[in-house]
């Protein structure tokens, strides 16, 4: 718990000195580069607003860095189907630097900024800040290439508007309001069962708490060597706590707002009707202490190996190699999703899936050495062309298009996805570079996901909501306001997880008021003020009503 604090205090330090570093950048910025000021193009080509400027520009040997504040990502360039692809287009060498956010605020402090650089937090004080270290989207796309205008989301690009009307960072997977009505998004969470267990237990109702709790005991009896009920790790440091809550809430429906303000979703009597739920199947036995303690690798693990008989599971496509190399294995004995834990107030479920925000932010530095070729990068990735080439490869050679306008890989490049991963990542790449992905493409083949997971979206489809108006409605960092909801939120963790494990409902009524009372004590209705407020200026961003 000490280590745990220590890390949020660290942190709060961090986004605090970056507040301070943006400041002082900012000014320095604001008087040496204007828009004014950015470089011309006069001797490489002649815009035109039908046709993407790197089709024009035929400047080689321009190399930019790009830095993404997460050491995961694949920094090779060059050596793949899909970014030698780019480089031949676009005449461009990429170098890839990657970090944490330690290593973005050194960038900060010492000025030597990349030439393009991607955060995955929108409501960070180096996105609210983006003014003082960026370009402007608008102003790139209009000196040097408003093709850009054609590819990118208008809603998009007003969602991340700043106070002074321009747009600095641009993000992938972004889905407005057409995406979500369109069909082509996918829902990503759902109760799952193991077939054979499902059927063994009789196929019984599982959508109310005290139905819940006999199925979760005849699972008991019949496999008492599985796991009845499991779910999502939960974060070591407090910051998610699986997919026990939001998902859980989104399954029952728990309204976001209500009146137009900011909603408890954790307070919500239908959902702790069901944490109460939980807490009984935790006393009978089955749900395993080790689900709270175990990370992500480890749940990963006994999905892969059917340890769960049936699972809360949040974002099964992110699961999907363990989910579908279980199914490979035990054809008869894959998990399938099914109608559990619902509503006890007839509410239908809303689940949730990427909003407009998206996530990860794309940003162009004022210190960038070739900002057209930047903006170039941008309307390309973004294009149909780019999108195709990042989902799909190259036609006729990765993917063929079939009459009915559906995306069918070769034979040859189908077998290394299904048999060489290793191969597929390294040589081919496809479906990994993503900083400006976007759902609607993965749409356009029945080959975009593992099988194990398509019936999960097919039981999803018609229950996906959009919640734009409570996106990224936290307090700014380095507010009292964001260190009180902090200290709330960590301490929500604790307590929903000791709900589950107390001996007793009147033990876990206890624990709810407690909280409620640190709720209090900890400036809740200060920061409930700054989400309200927030949840207006979504609403004006978007014209909801």
């Amino acid at each position: 718990m000490k280590k745990n604090l220590f890390k949020k205090m660290f942190v709060g330090a961090l986004l605090a000195s970056i507040v301070l570093l943006l400041g002082a950048c900012g000014n320095k910025d604001e008087k040496t580069a204007s828009s004014a000021s950015l470089p011309s193009i006069k001797d490489r080509y002649t815009v035109e607003k039908d046709t993407p400027a790197w089709k024009l520009d035929k400047k080689k040997d321009t190399e930019l860095t790009w830095y993404v504040n997460a050491d995961w990502w694949n920094t090779e360039y060059n050596k793949d189907l899909i970014t030698k692809k780019i480089k031949q287009d676009l005449n461009i060498d990429i170098k890839f630097i990657t970090g944490d956010d330690t290593k973005l605020n050194t960038y900060f402090a010492g000025g030597d900024m990349p030439d393009i650089l991607t955060i995955f937090d929108s409501n960070s004080s180096v996105a609210r800040k983006a003014e003082s270290w960026a370009w402007p989207i608008q102003d790139l796309a209009d000196k040097y290439d408003p093709y850009f205008y054609k590819v990118a989301r208008e809603d998009t690009l007003n969602w991340y508007k700043l106070d002074d009307g321009k747009t600095y960072g641009y993000p992938d997977y972004s889905n407005t309001a057409a995406d979500f009505e369109s069909g082509d998004i996918s829902s990503r969470d759902a109760f799952v069962i193991r077939k054979d267990v499902y059927e063994a237990i009789g196929e019984p109702d599982m959508t109310t708490p005290e139905n819940f709790e006999k199925a979760m005991q005849a699972i008991k009896e019949k496999f008492p060597n599985l796991i009845p009920f499991g779910f999502n790790d939960f974060a070591k440091d407090g910051s998610s706590n699986g997919s026990m809550d939001g998902v859980v809430q989104d399954m029952l429906g728990v309204p976001y707002t209500k009146d137009g303000k900011y909603y408890d979703r954790n307070l919500d009597e239908d959902y702790i009707k069901w944490v109460k739920a939980f807490r009984q199947v935790h006393q009978d036995g089955n749900i395993s202490d080790d689900s709270f303690t175990d990370d992500g690798d480890k749940f990963k693990e006994k999905v892969q190996t059917g340890q769960y008989a049936s699972m809360m599971i949040g974002s099964f496509v992110n699961q999907g190699a363990a989910l579908q190399t279980f199914a490979s294995q035990n054809p008869d004995s894959a998990y399938v999703a099914v109608d559990g834990i619902q509503s006890t107030t007839g509410n239908q479920a809303t689940l949730s899936q990427a909003g407009i925000s998206g996530w990860m932010i794309n940003y162009i530095t004022k210190k960038c050495k070739d900002p057209a070729k930047a903006i170039q990068v941008y309307t390309y990735l973004l294009s149909d062309y780019g999108e195709m080439l990042t989902n799909y490869g190259i036609e006729g050679k990765t993917y063929e298009t079939l009459a009915d306008g559906k995306v069918k890989f070769t034979d040859e490049a189908r077998n290394v996805q299904l048999n060489e991963s290793e191969k597929w990542q390294k040589e081919y790449r496809i479906g990994e570079f993503i900083q400006f992905g976007h759902d609607r493409f993965k749409a356009l083949s029945d080959e975009s996901y593992v099988d194990a997971v398509k019936q999960m979206q097919e039981w999803g489809k018609g229950k996906l909501k959009p919640q734009f108006a409570t996106e990224n409605i936290g307090p700014d960092a380095g507010s009292q306001e964001a260190r009180a909801l902090s200290a709330i939120q960590t301490n929500w963790s604790t307590t929903l997880v000791a709900m589950i494990r107390s001996k007793s409902d009147a033990d876990a009524d206890k624990l709810l008021r407690d909280y409620k009372n640190f709720q209090k004590e900890n400036s809740i209705t200060a920061v409930n003020k700054v989400r309200n407020e927030k949840i207006k200026e979504n609403k004006e961003k978007l014209g909801i009503e």
